[in-house]
C-alpha cells in the first residue's frame, strides 16, 4: 500500500475557554506537577467517573465527524466545543505548551499529532486522543477511526489494536504485577508480526494528567508494581505494521514510525476494583 507521507500543516490559534470553566494547574506553566497517590479515595473515583464518561462521549462525537475532506483542526473544534458544553476543560490544551484540545494522529503518526489544516483522505486511519478535566480530575481516552474506504491491512491493524487493548485491560486484577498488562498485549501483537511501541506508555491519572506511574505495553520485567484496588491508570497500546522505533517532528510533539508504516492505538482510563477493574471511559 502506498500512501502519501504526512507533512506538518498550518496550526490555527489556540481555542478560547470561558473563564467559568476551571483550568488544570499546569495551564500557562512550563511543566505540570506530578505525583499523587496511586490508590484514589472513593470521592476522587466518583469524580473520575464523570470525567471519564464526558471524555468518552466527546470521543464518540469527534469520531462521528471523521470523513474524507474534513481537516484535523475541524475535528479539534468538535471535541473542544463538546467538552466546553459539558463544563469540562480539554486537558491537552496548554499541557506543556500543547496548542490544541485533542491529538489527531494519522497513518504513520504514533501519537501526539497536532490538529492543523491537514485534510483527511479516503483510506486514512486516524487516532483521536481526548481528555476531559472537570471537578479537579482527568478522564483520558482515545480510539483509531477508519476514514472512508480503508485497505484490509490497515483495517486489521486497527481491529487487532483494539483487541490488544481490551486483552491488556482484562488482565488487570488486584495482586498481579503491572507488567502482566504488557505481557498480554505483546504476546498477542507478536502473532501478527506487529511492533509494540515502548517509549510511550500508559500512565497513572487522577487529579494529575500523568501521575508518574508508568504502564508499559510490552513485557517489561522492571514493571513490578503490584496492582491494588483503588488504583487508576490508562492502558493505551500503540501497535505498528513494522518497527516500534520512531522519529519526532521538529514541533517536539508529533511522533512517527521510523519506517513510516501505519500504526494504531486505543486507550481507556481504568479503576482497579476489589475483584478486577472498571473502565471509566465508556460513554
Amino acid at each position: 500500500m502506498t500512501t502519501q507521507l504526512l507533512r506538518p500543516g498550518r496550526v490555527s490559534p489556540m481555542r478560547k475557554v470561558p473563564s467559568n470553566i476551571p483550568r488544570p494547574e499546569y495551564v500557562g506553566k512550563k511543566r505540570p506537577r506530578t505525583g499523587e497517590p496511586d490508590v484514589k479515595s472513593p470521592e476522587v473515583i466518583e469524580r473520575m467517573r464523570v470525567a471519564g464518561r464526558i471524555a468518552a462521549q466527546a470521543l464518540e462525537e469527534v469520531g462521528r465527524n471523521v470523513r474524507p475532506g474534513i481537516t484535523t483542526d475541524e475535528l479539534d473544534a468538535v471535541g473542544h466545543e463538546f467538552l466546553l458544553d459539558h463544563g469540562a476543560y480539554p486537558s491537552t490544551l496548554g499541557y506543556r505548551g500543547f496548542p490544541k484540545s485533542l491529538c489527531t494522529s494519522i497513518n504513520e503518526v504514533i501519537c501526539h499529532g497536532i490538529p492543523d489544516d491537514t485534510v483527511l483522505r479516503d483510506g486514512d486511519i486516524i487516532n483521536v486522543d481526548i481528555t476531559a478535566y472537570i471537578d479537579g480530575v482527568h478522564g483520558d481516552t482515545d480510539a483509531t477511526f477508519l476514514c472512508g474506504d480503508v485497505d484490509e491491512e490497515s483495517r486489521l491493524l486497527v481491529e487487532r489494536t483494539r483487541e490488544a487493548a481490551m486483552r491488556g485491560i482484562r488482565a488487570v486484577k488486584p495482586g498481579r504485577a503491572l507488567n502482566v498488562i504488557g505481557r498480554v498485549i505483546e504476546s498477542y501483537a507478536k502473532r501478527f508480526g506487529y511492533g509494540v511501541v515502548r517509549d510511550f506508555t500508559g500512565h497513572g491519572i487522577g487529579t494529575t494528567f500523568h501521575s508518574g506511574l508508568v504502564v508499559p505495553h510490552y513485557d517489561d520485567p522492571a514493571a513490578t508494581t503490584i496492582i491494588e484496588p483503588g488504583m487508576t491508570f490508562t492502558v493505551e497500546p500503540m501497535l505498528t505494521l513494522g518497527t516500534h522505533e520512531y522519529d519526532m517532528w521538529a514541533d517536539g510533539w508529533t511522533v512517527v514510525t521510523r519506517d513510516r508504516r501505519r500504526t494504531a492505538q486505543f486507550e481507556h482510563t481504568l479503576l482497579v476494583t476489589e475483584d478486577g477493574h472498571e473502565i471509566l471511559t465508556l460513554p
